[in-house]
């Protein structure tokens, strides 16, 4: 620790900062994409159609669907489509008693064969056959789930990334007395004085943001960090305590009863929304299909509305009755829902949500620049010895690696969607390995080769891969620029010129870094001046005849 408290919390966010910026360059970066995980979803897949029907006509094309190819299952769970999700997901539970085991040989089925899934056109009721894939939501795991490692560790990994993270920025603004002053000041092409007001104003321009999107993602996670208080009070019952914490209606239970003719969908769906004054409904649970005791369960659209826990209400499958609604949540259930709510921020529109992504751009430029500008700073202590030490040139290796590599990986996630093998077994693992192998290839070049120009390659490398992915997609599908922008699907061509956006921008840093020349050091300033001047006193005077 440093002497005096501004010095003290300037060393400690250095340090808090550095030991984790690659991990939570990942984590910022992947949450950040996950703001348009719906539309990155949609784009992985191509084939699925445009919706033209309205949420009533597709609900009761989900439900003939699934009396022919779920009859028999114990629930029914349909997501209906969404301007964002054009598809209707649906899942359904069988009965124990219909499982097969797996023949010998066999690989078991996930989930043990007791659920199933199918996504269907609403437009015709049919299963859309689609190339199977994580899309967006492998980005939405990956920041906090990471990948490859359990994610009970990965959740504490995240957490504790976080936790230094909130460190670092309340350290950063006690450290700054000028804080606000630094957020206008920006000195281009000064070497270090560059780098600290670029870090300076990459983090005071989004700083609420990076307070609260660091605060509300330990907090959504804050019963499994810490479990006590629920482990004392629901010992054994902790579906209870979610139940009554999250204000949510208690699980049906017990078997399907004789059997009934519901009464039509719409009119359940029609009675939610005249109770909920006019909010949609974006999901509905149909428990014991068919019986004379089947209920259904009517989730609110999440739009519009800060908190992340969604009202419910359930109906009676047979007559229309309301049979319960969920209860109304208390003061510290609200809380935590709004806090999970903003987040995750479902309750944007467009262009709330084009701030925040742009608001997490900026934090992964802030963390980007952070972790550099510890190496900018030590470099000159290095210089005078003539020789780079390991923390150096390792700090090197990792910056190139996750600044300039990881873009590169996001590319490849999406060159994977669209190269790899429509019948290729585990798709979506392939597609997630597609993004590690170059990741890691990324990782590999930076150290054995940490210099200036590997930065310039791997940006380059970065922006031909997103500049060339709409030109991947017109050669692979058919929904490219030339039919979606005449369509008028702003999903899709937005998605493609979006990357050809982020092409653009990793080349004009590749450019920037490629013509870069450090600025000199004082000391070093002052020895050319006084080899200059040795120089010209050296130099005999010319005679005054020549002269003339």
């Amino acid at each position: 620790m440093k002497n005096g408290f501004r010095q003290s919390m300037a060393w400690l966010h250095t340090w808090t900062g550095l030991l984790v910026g690659w991990l939570l360059l990942l984590i910022f970066m992947a949450g950040t994409a996950s703001y348009y995980r719906d539309e990155i979803s949609r784009w992985m897949r191509p084939e699925l159609p445009r919706s033209t029907v309205s949420s009533d006509v597709a609900a009761q094309r989900a439900l003939t669907f699934l009396q022919h190819k779920a009859p028999q299952a114990e629930s029914w769970n349909i997501t209906l489509p969404s301007p964002r999700n054009p598809a209707m997901r649906m899942f359904w539970r069988n009965p124990e008693s219909m499982v097969k085991p797996p023949a010998e040989g066999e690989k078991r089925r996930r989930g043990g064969g007791r659920f199933g899934d199918a996504t269907v056109d609403p437009n015709t009721g049919n299963e859309v056959s689609a190339r199977e894939t994580r899309g967006g939501d492998f980005f939405y795991r990956l920041h906090f789930d990471l990948h490859y490692i359990p994610v009970l560790w990965a959740r504490y990994l995240v957490g504790f990334c976080a936790m230094f993270m909130l460190v670092a920025i309340i350290t950063g603004v006690i450290t700054h007395k000028k804080i606000f002053k630094d957020f206008f000041t920006f000195r281009p092409d000064k070497g270090l004085r560059s780098w600290l007001d670029f870090h300076n104003v990459s983090a005071v321009m989004a700083l609420p943001y990076h307070a609260m999107i660091t605060y509300t993602g330990i907090v959504t996670l804050m019963f499994m960090y810490l479990p006590w208080g629920m482990n004392k009070a629901y010992p054994n019952d902790e579906a209870a305590f979610y139940s009554e914490a999250f204000a949510r209606m208690a699980d049906v239970e017990g078997p399907g009863e004789g059997s009934a003719t519901p009464v039509p969908i719409q009119q359940l769906l029609d009675s939610a929304r005249r109770e909920w004054k006019g909010a949609d409904v974006g999901s509905f649970v149909v428990s014991r299909p068919g019986a004379a005791n089947a209920v259904v369960d009517v989730y609110q659209r999440d739009v519009r509305r800060l908190s992340s826990d969604a009202p419910s209400l359930r109906f009676n499958a047979v007559t229309g009755e309301l049979v319960q609604a969920s209860p109304v949540p208390g003061g510290a259930t609200q809380t935590r829902g709004v806090m999970y709510g903003l987040h995750l921020a479902h309750f944007a529109d467009w262009g709330l949500r084009a701030l925040f992504f742009l608001s997490g751009l900026v934090g992964c430029l802030m963390v980007a620049s952070g972790v550099v500008l510890w190496a900018v700073k030590e470099r000159p202590k290095h210089a005078k010895s003539g020789r780079t030490g390991f923390g150096l040139r390792l700090v090197d290796a990792l910056n190139i690696g996750a600044v300039a590599g990881l873009p590169i990986a996001f590319a490849a996630y999406f060159w994977g969607n669209r190269l790899l093998p429509l019948e290729l077994a585990e798709r979506p693992a392939a597609e997630a390995n597609v993004f590690f192998y170059a990741w890691g290839a990324a990782l590999l070049a930076a150290f054995l080769w940490p210099k200036r120009l590997m930065w310039a390659a791997q940006l380059y490398v970065g922006a031909a891969l997103f500049a060339l992915i709409p030109v991947v997609n017109a050669l692979t599908t058919h929904a490219h620029l030339g039919v979606t922008l005449l369509a008028g699907d702003w999903v899709l061509a937005g998605f493609d010129l979006m990357m050809l956006a982020f092409g653009a921008m990793l080349a004009y840093c590749g450019l920037r870094m490629q013509r870069w020349q450090p600025a000199l050091s004082a000391a070093e300033k002052k020895k050319r001046q006084a080899a200059a001047a040795a120089a010209a006193a050296a130099k005999p005077p010319v005679p005054a005849e020549a002269s003339a």
